[in-house]
């Protein structure tokens, strides 16, 4: 494949899964500015190792393995995680929630797992987006055995974060 077929084929796959980046700058990154970064460096890391692709899993399980592989990386380098502030919980949540509420929730459950650690935030990042054990499996370098075991740990670390928080799930 010449330079510019294999620039074509990577903006099309790119544009295709684009949206594994989003949510990997975002579980990383609390500010704008370096979620742009992280989705710039995710791009980079993606662009130097598209060459090395060889089709053995489906594209988006490689975009997630280095996606993760990236941002994990990247705060190894950046020793300066900062204590995030608890966010402002909604007191009462009615049984229809507005699409305001609903975000706040999602905003809630996403700052529990930025407690969680890098391991476990790409594991259950993978989960939530419905990969299968196997997927999940091959993408953190773990059996499948495991991914389970893995799985309700964080579960279990999840509830106790909202429970501590008075907003048990």
């Amino acid at each position: 494949m010449n330079s510019r077929d294999l620039k074509e084929e990577f903006v099309f796959q790119i544009e295709k899964h684009q949206g594994i980046i989003y949510k990997v700058s975002r579980m990383y990154c609390d500010n704008d500015q370096c979620q742009k970064d992280l989705f710039q460096d995710i791009l980079f890391q993606l662009w130097q190792s598209y060459p090395s692709f060889n089709e053995q899993s489906k594209f988006s399980t490689w975009m997630y393995r280095v996606a993760l592989n990236t941002a994990i990386a990247q705060f190894r380098k950046d020793k300066k995680n900062n204590e995030d502030p608890v966010p402002e919980l909604p007191v009462n949540i009615p049984a229809e929630e507005t699409y305001k509420e609903k975000e706040s929730r999602k905003e809630i459950v996403h700052w529990a797992i930025n407690k969680l650690s890098k391991a476990e935030k790409a594991i259950i990042i993978l989960y939530m987006d419905d990969y299968t054990y196997e997927e999940i499996s091959e993408i953190a370098g773990i059996t499948m055995s495991n991914v389970g075991v893995k799985i309700n740990r964080i579960k279990i670390k999840l509830q106790k974060i909202l429970k501590e928080l008075d907003y048990g799930l």
